[in-house]
């Protein structure tokens, strides 16, 4: 299992790979529990500072309390917030957090990988960043990032999550091989919560190449399925058309639910994966 840390080292140079991550929601956007500070005025309802009373200020916003303690009149100014909250969740089951032979990371790997490539710039920024289905408020800083590394290592006990207490954008990562029917039916309460979010589908080299030759056993971690196969490579191209299939609906998927849509293979390069997910991740940022 590679360290938490490590994933984290590797995340920070490869957002250093990639330009600016331009995810601002227009200010003009309500604000609402769990949005982001943008570490200056506006409107929002987490205190900032206190300033001088100033000509043209309404006599309503004087903080009477403050200017009483000189002669000076005080006003009294919120953090600008925008809706700005980002949750990531990786599929902890077996059969996701395995690697095949020669993969230097797991699947799950891969995926926390590139979400915290994507979390780290965030985080920087103001926004708040979380782990889906921990309980745990999101939060930014460099120990909001640790810790989303940390609960995205842990996972979810083999629970899928439920929505998050208020809307928020969601990444979520898995091989995505069970039923696409099962997988509507998972999604569906949050895309219904959050309108917002990106499926990024991880799978090892040797699940999209099927290299396997001659008498091959096949199970699945985690699941109590094997199948023998007497001649491996007689069932190559049948096995490729039936996981494009997979592919091609789970991404219709997404799109019908008006999320994004992100896949990556371990062993090929990271940099790509993640400028997709960016480029899927700014969609929700532009203005609208």
């Amino acid at each position: 299992m590679t360290p938490a840390a490590d994933l984290r080292a590797e995340a920070e140079r490869l957002a250093r790979q990639l330009p600016e991550l331009n995810f601002k929601a227009e200010a003009s956007e309500a604000a609402h529990i769990g949005s982001a500070g943008r570490r200056r005025a506006g409107g929002g309802e987490t205190f900032w500072q206190y300033r001088r009373h100033a000509q043209g200020d309404d006599a309503a916003r004087i903080d009477w309390r403050r200017s009483a303690r000189g002669d000076d009149l005080y006003v009294r100014e919120t953090e600008l917030e925008t809706a700005r909250t980002v949750m990531f969740w990786a599929d902890d089951h077996p059969g996701f957090r395995w690697k095949g032979e020669g993969d230097l990371r797991t699947k799950a790997e891969e995926a926390i990988l590139l979400m915290l490539t994507m979390a780290i710039p965030m985080s920087k920024e103001g926004e708040r960043i979380g782990s889906l289905g921990t309980g745990r408020r999101p939060s930014f800083g460099k120990r909001a990032v640790d810790r989303l590394a940390n609960d995205l290592m842990r996972g979810t006990g083999g629970n899928f999550p439920a929505p998050p207490r208020a809307a928020a954008t969601l990444i979520v990562a898995s091989d995505f091989y069970d039923p696409i029917p099962e997988w509507t039916a998972r999604l569906a309460p949050l895309a219904a919560k959050c309108p917002e979010g990106v499926l990024l589908a991880v799978s090892a080299t040797a699940e999209v190449d099927f290299p396997f030759k001659g008498r091959v056993k096949l199970s699945r971690p985690g699941a109590a399925i094997d199948r023998i196969l007497g001649r491996a490579e007689t069932m190559r191209e049948e096995y490729q058309r039936r996981f494009a299939a997979q592919r091609e609906a789970l991404e219709a998927l997404a799109r019908r639910m008006g999320w994004g849509y992100v896949s990556h293979v371990t062993g090929r390069p990271a940099i790509e994966s993640a400028a997709r997910l960016k480029a899927e991740i700014e969609r929700f940022g532009a203005a609208r």
